[in-house]
């Protein structure tokens, strides 16, 4: 007879229609048929999943990933992010997302423990952290954010080391610093739902461990070099040409090799358009550093171009998350009648604080040249994905509502 299987969340138990028997699980594989199920083990360049990409910029598209990328990109993280048997994995991260970062085959493959969680509640994650013994977890900023800012947060650094990867956008020097305080070590990591996660690491030297810590915060918060397997990385102009390792030229970043999707499932003109000249462009603007280091500026959507200057957005962000009463960020162009875009900011501040935009744009102005400033700021909740990444087009959507963009 044919079986199915429910499996509810408690939280929604309501909603579930009840069915008798409700068998545990072991009793259901106790009862099933004894004969085994065919297995073919598929081509390494087969399909093994397709994982829609989160919507920030706009409808998903369904990335196409093989096997061989997946098994890869896991064999990379083991590496980078040391893993071993004695390594203890707090599931920050949800497991849908790029599936988990290709985590849950690396910390299998490496014998390492998994800690699950239902959502991100920062004091059962720290509560965990203690005891549980946990040594790495993964998240946006948002996470990060989050949890460093809780009032379950230790006040002292942590007794045994912990290791975070996060991604999703450039974290601010000021978070950096925060972790850093209690003990942790963050690794930067870069990536795209097209590059099965990380494809970038912001790998460590051991002389910088003398810096001071500002310094130091802002040498993490760069997006770095090319994991292991991930091939090929540069930073490249309109014409295909790699820009200056200055630090200051910007162009786009743009990718290839064995951690790169197989393209978009049912959507040929939009894997042409993401593949031209045989590279795969992130629409990402970075800069490259002398030591081979890469650095995001912005998405190309975000930078704003205000009176013909381009101004970053990540770079505004950065500036106004230092301000002592802000929680978080996202800062995006709007429309001017004289400049044609300017900067409007966006923020959240930390629970019991009441900054003004007066206080916010005072501060900016004591560290950006002030053409850069926030022309406005509103405060309240941002817009989010179901991974906690900021969804900038939808407040773009917003504010342009009965515009027209025009770039002065």
């Amino acid at each position: 007879p044919e079986r199915t299987i429910t499996i509810d969340d408690p939280e929604f138990a309501p909603d579930v229609p009840r069915t008798s028997g409700r068998p545990e699980y072991e009793t259901f594989i106790d009862v099933s048929p004894d004969e085994s199920l065919a297995c073919s083990i598929p081509g390494e360049e087969d399909l093994y999943s397709i994982n829609y990409t989160s919507g920030t910029t706009g409808r998903p598209k369904g990335v196409m990933y093989t096997h061989r990328g997946s098994y890869l990109n896991a064999l990379s993280e083991i590496v980078v992010q040391r893993l071993d048997a004695s390594s203890v994995f707090l599931w920050t991260l949800p497991l849908f997302h790029c599936n988990g970062w290709c985590f849950p085959w690396a910390l299998t493959g490496a014998g390492s423990r998994h800690v699950l969680l239902r959502r991100v509640d920062p004091a059962l994650v720290w509560r965990l952290v203690a005891a549980e013994g946990v040594t790495h977890f993964n998240g946006a900023p948002t996470v990060l954010i989050m949890l460093v800012n809780d009032g379950a947060a230790p006040p002292e650094r942590l007794p045994r080391a912990l290791r975070i990867a996060t991604g999703g956008a450039p974290p601010s020097p000021t978070l950096l610093a925060q972790w850093e305080r209690i003990g942790a070590e963050i690794t930067h990591i870069y990536g795209l739902t097209e590059t099965y996660g990380p494809h970038t690491h912001c790998d460590w030297h051991p002389e910088w461990h003398g810096l001071d810590l500002e310094v130091r915060a802002r040498l993490r918060a760069r997006q770095g070099v090319a994991n292991l397997v991930a091939c090929e990385l540069r930073v490249v102009d309109t014409a295909m040409h790699d820009v200056p390792a200055d630090g200051e030229t910007m162009g786009e970043v743009v990718m290839r090799g064995n951690n790169v999707m197989a393209g978009y499932f049912d959507d040929p003109e939009a894997t042409a358009q993401a593949f031209r000249g045989g590279w795969f462009h992130s629409g990402d603007v970075a800069v490259m550093h002398p030591d081979g280091y890469i650095e995001l500026r912005d998405r190309k959507k975000d930078i704003i171009i205000s009176g013909g200057e381009n101004i970053s957005t990540i770079e505004v962000e950065q500036a106004i998350a230092q301000h002592p009463d802000v929680l978080e960020v996202a800062v995006i162009a709007v429309p001017d009648a004289k400049w044609g875009e300017v900067p409007k900011a966006f923020v959240v501040a930390k629970e019991g604080r009441c900054p003004t935009a007066d206080d916010i744009v005072a501060h900016c102005r004591r560290l950006l040249a002030h053409f850069k400033c926030p022309k406005a700021v509103e405060f309240g909740p941002l817009p989010k994905t179901s991974t906690g990444k900021v969804q900038k087009f939808v407040l773009r959507e917003r504010e342009w509502s009965g515009h027209e963009k025009r770039i002065h």
